[in-house]
């Protein structure tokens, strides 16, 4: 009876684990998601409103203004690209908004922080690159 019991549990045991391993480590889990980077780009003439936000579990959010929002996990390769760039990631001051129309901004949340600009510095270009590519790869275009 005994080993009965053993071989129950143990079974049970490599069910969740294949459940796990088919299912991915994001969808197995289901501790809340921490954020872990966030672009929005907002304004223009045409009302650009495009969000990412990546989770610490490899998973994004992304929306436009019109259509809906996808729930994509990313490639091993851009995890290890967007954690590489977000290494060298100085989020620094929020720029006053500029004179005139037509103007994009860029808004990065990290590590709690919010910052947003108009103009983009050297130590952002490769996160929001990164960040643009995975939006125009798994979002419908605008």
């Amino acid at each position: 009876m005994e080993s009965m019991r053993t071989s129950r549990v143990t079974l049970l045991s490599l069910a969740v684990l294949c459940t796990a391993a088919l299912t991915g480590p994001a969808e197995a889990t289901t501790a809340p998601r921490k954020s872990l980077v966030e672009l929005r780009e907002q304004g223009g003439f045409a009302g650009l409103d495009d969000r990412v936000r990546v989770y610490t579990d490899g998973c994004a959010l992304l929306s436009r203004r019109t259509g809906p929002v996808v729930r994509r996990c990313l490639t091993a390769s851009e995890w290890r690209g967007l954690r590489g760039a977000l290494k060298n990631l100085r989020l620094g001051r929020s720029e006053a908004p500029p004179q005139g129309a037509d103007f994009l901004a860029y808004g990065l949340t990290y590590q709690g922080r919010r910052v947003t600009r108009y103009t983009l510095p050297p130590s952002w270009r490769p996160v929001v690159d990164r960040l643009q590519r995975v939006l125009a790869k798994y979002q419908a275009p605008r």
